[in-house]
């Protein structure tokens, strides 16, 4: 009786902290490898496109002084579209190059407004770094946003959440071609995209080292024309986001190849 009476007498106390478990693991579980694919599909997480006949290369942490103009230059030489998650903090004094990304016919999305992992924010120091981000940036180029991409792809459910308030969709990747290491080359980050490269596909680049290797935005840009190469050999069309989420890129004349 005595231990039925002290059971009962710590339920309360258990089931609170079960709650505040049930609570933490919500705000975390989208980082969790395991539960990752699951999670994606039960939140409406996207991670490729509806289109099978485009791949989206995405480009993070920009806008930078060198690397967005040698990737934008890269892109027009084979006619293709690309989307570019900016970051906040970035765009001071670089308004003219983020408009000149949206002018070369790209999408801005947002990346964040200082490069911190979600994780250690609180959900409303989220919301704001979101919002600040996504304001700065449709200023600077006249684009709304319409995608959100946290930094190192640590999508909570607070980033989820605030994102969506925001009016943006979270949106990861298929594809990593981890070009910031130190040790990425030229022709690792090549490999990383083109072997077994599909339509649909959603490619992570960086187009910036703020945050990487310095530097690693130029193995980026010489791997830029094999990626481009390639997805035009298997007859895809390199869309921006929005594009190959209509289904139907190729239509407006958007692609690759010269």
């Amino acid at each position: 009786m005595a231990n039925a009476g002290r059971d009962r007498a710590l339920l309360p106390a258990l089931t609170g902290i079960a709650l505040a478990g049930g609570a933490l693991a919500a705000y975390w579980s989208p980082t969790i490898p395991w539960l990752r694919t699951p999670l994606r599909a039960m939140l409406g997480i996207a991670d490729s496109l509806e289109s099978d006949k485009a791949v989206a290369l995405t480009f993070d942490d920009g806008p930078h002084p060198a690397g967005t103009v040698a990737v934008l230059e890269a892109l027009a030489a084979y006619r293709a579209r690309a989307t570019f998650f900016l970051v906040g903090e970035q765009l001071a004094g670089r308004h003219a190059l983020a408009a000149e990304i949206v002018a070369a016919g790209h999408e801005v999305a947002v990346h964040c407004h200082h490069h911190r992992t979600p994780l250690r924010l609180t959900p409303s120091q989220l919301a704001d770094d979101i919002a600040r981000a996504a304001d700065l940036i449709g200023l600077a180029t006249g684009q709304a946003p319409r995608w959100y991409r946290p930094p190192y792809g640590r999508l909570t459910i607070a980033a989820v959440t605030a994102s969506r308030r925001h009016g943006l969709e979270p949106l990861l990747w298929s594809r990593d071609s981890r070009d910031w290491e130190a040790t990425a080359t030229e022709h690792s980050i090549a490999a990383r995209v083109i072997d077994g490269l599909r339509g649909g596909d959603v490619v992570l680049l960086h187009d910036a080292d703020h945050y990487g290797t310095r530097g690693s935005w130029q193995k980026t840009v010489a791997a830029l024309p094999a990626i481009l190469e390639a997805i035009d050999q298997r007859g895809l069309c390199s869309a921006s986001v929005s594009e190959g989420s209509r289904g139907t890129p190729e239509a407006d004349g958007s692609g690759s190849g010269r």
